[in-house]
C-alpha cells in the first residue's frame, strides 16, 4: 500500500506518539505501534521493519531528554555501546535470511523473564555487587564493574533480540544493568534509552537496505515517536526508582500477555 486515508495517518502517528513515551520510560512501545500498522493494512514483516525504522527517532528523543543522567558514564557507553551494536548487526541479519515464526513464539516468555529479572532486581544485584571490587571507575562516576562476561554476554543476546523483534527490549535491557550495574534506576534507564537507540539505528539501516520498509508510515511516525520519546522522559523523571521499577513490571507483563494471546 503506498497511502494513507486521514484516519490511518492519525492512528499512526498517536500509536508512534505513545510508542515513543512508553519506550523511553520502560519499553515495549512496539506492541502500541505494531499493532496499528497491522490495523492499517501492511503485512506482519512490512509492519515489522518499519515499526522498527519509525521508532528510532523516538529512541533519540528519549536520549536527548536524559543527558543529564548520561554525565559521567562515558565507559558504560562505549564499551556496552560496542556490545549491542554487535548483537543488534546478528539480529538484523537473522530476521533477514530466516523465518521470524519459531523466534515470534518464545517472545512473550523471553519478556515475562526479563520482568522476572527486573522484580529481583535488588536482590541479585546485592548478591552480584558482594563479589565486585569497590575501586572507583576512572570517571570518577562510575564504580568499577566486575561480572563483565556475565553482563557483556546477557548484553550481546538482548541486543539480538532487539534487532530481530524488538517488543520488550528495553525491559530486559534495564533488568540487565540493574543486575550488574550499582547505580540508580534513573541513570541507567538513561543508559537502556540510549543502547536501544543504537540497537534500533543499526536495525533500521539493515532494514531500509535490504528490507520492505513503508517509507510513507515511517514519515508519519517518525515525527511523532520522537516528540514521544522527549515526552516519556520527562514522566520518568517524575517516579522514584521503586514506581518506575513496577511500572515497568506492569508495563512488561501486558506486553507478554498480549503477545501471547495474539498468537
Amino acid at each position: 500500500m503506498s497511502a494513507l486515508d486521514p484516519g490511518q495517518v492519525a492512528l499512526l502517528a498517536g500509536a508512534a506518539l505513545v510508542a515513543g513515551a512508553v519506550n523511553a520510560v520502560a519499553g515495549g512501545g512496539s506492541l502500541i505501534s505494531f499493532p496499528a500498522l497491522l490495523a492499517v493494512g501492511y503485512p506482519a514483516l512490512t509492519a515489522n521493519v518499519t515499526n522498527s525504522v519509525a521508532l528510532t527517532p523516538g529512541y533519540f528523543g528519549g536520549t536527548l531528554g536524559y543527558r543529564r543522567e548520561l554525565t559521567g558514564q562515558r565507559r558504560r557507553m562505549v564499551v556496552l555501546g560496542a556490545i549491542s551494536a554487535g548483537g543488534a548487526v546478528v539480529g538484523a541479519a537473522l530476521l533477514l535470511v530466516s523465518s521470524a515464526a519459531v523466534f515470534e513464539r518464545i517472545v512473550p516468555w523471553l519478556i515475562f523473564l526479563a520482568c522476572g529479572l527486573l522484580a529481583a532486581q535488588t536482590r541479585l544485584a546485592r548478591l552480584v555487587r558482594d563479589r565486585r571490587p569497590t575501586n572507583p571507575g576512572a570517571d570518577g562516576a562510575e564504580a568499577a564493574e566486575g561480572h563483565t562476561v556475565p553482563l557483556f554476554a546477557a548484553q550481546f543476546l538482548a541486543a539480538t533480540y532487539g534487532a530481530y523483534f524488538g517488543a520488550g527490549v528495553g525491559i530486559m535491557i534495564l533488568a540487565i544493568l540493574g543486575i550488574f550495574l550499582a547505580d540508580n534506576l534513573q541513570r541507567l534507564n538513561a543508559l537502556k534509552g540510549l543502547l536501544s537507540f543504537l540497537i534500533s539505528v543499526i536495525a533500521a539501516v539493515a532494514f531500509l537496505l535490504f528490507a520492505d520498509v513503508s517509507l510513507v508510515a515511517v514519515a508519519v511516525m517518525a515525527v511523532a515517536s520522537l516528540l514521544g520519546g522527549q515526552l516519556g522522559v520527562l514522566l520518568a523523571r517524575r517516579l522514584n526508582d521503586q514506581a518506575l521499577r513496577w511500572l515497568v513490571i506492569a508495563f512488561g507483563v501486558a506486553v507478554g500477555l498480549r503477545l501471547l494471546l495474539a498468537r
